[in-house]
């Protein structure tokens, strides 16, 4: 078993592996003591974004999703229907969804955890595939909390996100979590360069409100132009 990213490979033998992606929500639903007030249709369906995203670019196939509340037994529909909507969104048919609701216990502030399995052939993997001369960008822009809704023309959509998958030239894509850009971008193949960019690089992106990519120069103008506005390269510092 071998931790990579936000992500664990699991090695089964036979060039199979599991790719596993975790995510979680506090205080963000419809209890009273909530701080961001949104359907659980909605946590589901960015908690279930989180996970997709992080499978899918390491190169494999979502199979299952587990979802675990601690939001009382009203919410689990809401939340199943949430996954639901970014799995057709991208496009994955036959996710089985399970998991389990704290039904024992009253809450006042609201708490979901996610987890979605994925299968892959070894060479299918997208992992520390970056080589030394590749450029680097930002798709999108990292947004927390109440931005993801104000803000959310900002964000990476799905559908460009599947065509980033499919893109000649990308070698990898990293979608960027609570830790931020830079953190990213030493994960991204142990870049260690220091880079100039007009977005925060140390903000959290929430619900992987946008990604890192690296991708062969030659490719730049094709890239830039699918993404648009949400195009944002990296300048190394020298």
């Amino acid at each position: 078993m071998k931790r990579n990213r936000d992500i664990i490979v699991q090695d089964f033998g036979s060039g199979q592996v599991a790719v596993i992606a975790a995510d979680n929500s506090g205080g963000i639903g419809s209890l009273p003591m909530d701080e961001v007030k949104v359907p659980y249709e909605e946590v589901a369906r960015f908690g279930a974004r989180v996970c997709a995203m992080e499978v899918l670019a390491a190169g494999a196939v979502p199979v299952s999703f587990i979802i675990h509340s601690f939001n009382g037994d009203g919410a689990w529909n809401e939340l199943v229907t949430g996954a639901q909507k970014t799995f057709a969104e991208l496009g994955l048919d036959g996710i089985e969804i399970t998991g389990s609701t704290e039904s024992n216990m009253n809450m006042v502030q609201s708490a979901s955890s996610f987890m979605m399995i994925g299968r892959a052939a070894q060479h299918d993997l997208r992992l520390g595939i970056t080589p030394s001369h590749a450029k680097v960008a930002v798709i999108g822009a990292p947004l927390v909390g109440e931005e993801v809704l104000s803000r959310s023309g900002e964000m990476i959509l799905l559908s460009l996100f599947r065509q980033l998958l499919k893109t000649e030239g990308i070698y990898e894509i990293l979608p960027v979590g609570s830790k931020g850009i830079d953190h990213e971008l030493g994960v991204m193949c142990g870049l260690s360069a220091k880079f100039r960019s007009t977005l925060p690089l140390y903000k959290s992106a929430g619900p992987s409100t946008c990604v890192l990519i690296s991708y062969d120069e030659k490719q730049h103008s094709a890239i830039r132009n699918l993404c648009g506005m949400l195009f944002h390269e990296l300048d190394p510092l020298l």
